[in-house]
């Protein structure tokens, strides 16, 4: 058989068919990432981000930006850009984001996808505000969630130079089909993280009035949610006017650990309040009790009783399952840890004996009770977040109670990656 030699024109063309199918092949993996990509982030204000990043990405544009529809559907009411450069936001500065008008209105009042050549000859055009990047290209498209246009996605200058072409069309529409997949989902998932937020927030206590003590607690969800956690705290004042303070954490981050920090919250509120028993021995109870009764994952807890002294000041009574110490703030703004034998947690076993500590307070002092969230980092020991929470607490110690636990959560030494607690009782002046 005669071996056919193509002509130099026939393997240009060959050679250009190969690139095109080598392109297209490049351009289907990019979409196929970009797909994983967004779909990766439950954070909606970042998926939104990396969807303009993205359609950036796959069509070579230098601008690109979200705009989000007001539930009206005819105005813009959220438009999030990536492209400019520092130089051209601070030429931005003052000007408000587009409402929709123009020829990023035509997109929505005409969903179809949009290319435009030249944005000022286009008919709807209505010129740029003062300081707006030259732009003379736009590709647009809709992106739908549930069937509902969500919001149009734009794109302008193509770094190459050449107009939109219907290859840039055709992968930026099928990102924005995936787009709506993401946003609904994370919108789905923010929701729900909300309402988890705010069932674990209805399960814990609005502290009482621990007169003539002083209290103060907050509860933050983590930065990265997996459900609902199992911190939980309380304080009350008992019936021989002494305060009882206990804060805890149950394994485990979902509905399970939430109702079981509940049921362990109830319990141990019920021991305590009828008898004048010693930390240990409460807590030696519940653990009796929870083996009993229900099926209360492994918790940790400290308990504290705090009661005036023989003579003057207060004396703090406290007995640990496996939980952090307290830190103390003296009046002075000097602060110590509430060192001591630790027990062990609550559900290990209920026969093991749990040790007492007790320890002198001055008028005006405040005991901090604190969750592992707040100090915990992944990549330092535990003794460097507590002696960072420490330092912390002393840099803040004028704030009144209730500014210096928000302070705390805010500020908090740890990695945010788990839910905190703190709760904070101040003693009286003695009389």
């Amino acid at each position: 058989m005669n071996e056919v030699t193509p002509t130099p024109e026939q393997a240009d063309d060959i050679a250009a068919q190969l690139r095109v199918l080598a392109g297209a092949r490049d351009r289907l993996q990019g979409l196929l990432s970009a797909v994983l990509a967004i779909s990766g982030d439950l954070d909606l204000p970042a998926v939104l981000h990396r969807i303009v990043t993205t359609a950036m990405e796959l069509a070579g544009a230098r601008y690109g930006a979200l705009g989000i529809l007001a539930p009206s559907g005819d105005r813009l009411e959220q438009f999030v850009t990536a492209g400019l450069s520092p130089e051209e936001r601070t030429a931005l500065a003052g000007i408000d984001f587009p409402r929709g008008r123009g020829v990023l209105g035509h997109l929505i009042h005409h969903p179809e996808p949009l290319r435009v050549k030249d944005i000022g000859a286009h008919p709807a055009s209505v010129g740029f505000p003062p300081g707006h990047p030259p732009m003379r290209t736009l590709l647009g498209v809709a992106i739908t969630v549930r069937g509902k246009i969500y919001g149009d996605l734009y794109l302008s200058e193509r770094r190459d130079g050449l107009p939109f072409d219907q290859a840039d069309e055709a992968v930026v529409q099928a990102l924005a089909g995936a787009a709506g997949i993401a946003i609904e989902n994370a919108r789905l998932f923010g929701y729900m993280r909300d309402s988890a937020a705010q069932f674990q927030r209805l399960l814990l206590p609005t502290l009482s009035d621990l007169s003539p003590f002083t209290g103060a607690a907050v509860y933050r969800t983590a930065a990265d949610p997996a459900g609902v956690g199992g911190d939980w705290y309380d304080a009350v004042i008992l019936p021989d006017r002494a305060c009882a303070a206990v804060i805890g954490d149950v394994v485990g981050h979902d509905l399970h650990a939430a109702a079981a920090m509940a049921q362990a919250r109830n319990m141990l509120r019920a021991l305590l309040y009828d008898r004048r028993s010693p930390p240990s021995s409460v807590l030696g109870q519940l653990d009796r009790t929870v083996e009993a009764i229900t099926d209360l994952p492994v918790t940790t807890a400290c308990l504290a009783r705090i009661e005036p002294a023989d003579g003057d000041g207060w004396t703090v009574h406290w007995s640990t399952a496996g939980h952090l110490p307290p830190l103390v703030l003296d009046p002075d703004g000097r602060t110590w840890y509430l060192e001591g034998e630790p027990g062990i947690p609550i559900g290990v076993d209920p026969d093991v004996p749990r040790p007492d500590h007790s320890h002198p307070l001055p008028s005006g002092a405040t005991v901090l009770f604190f969750t592992d969230g707040l100090v915990e980092r992944p990549d330092r020991d535990i003794d460097e977040g507590l002696d960072a929470l420490a330092a912390l607490v002393a840099a803040h110690a004028d704030l009144p109670l209730d500014e210096l636990v928000q302070t705390l959560a805010d500020l908090h030494p740890g990695d945010g990656h788990d839910d905190m607690a703190v709760l904070a009782v101040r003693t009286p002046n003695r009389t």
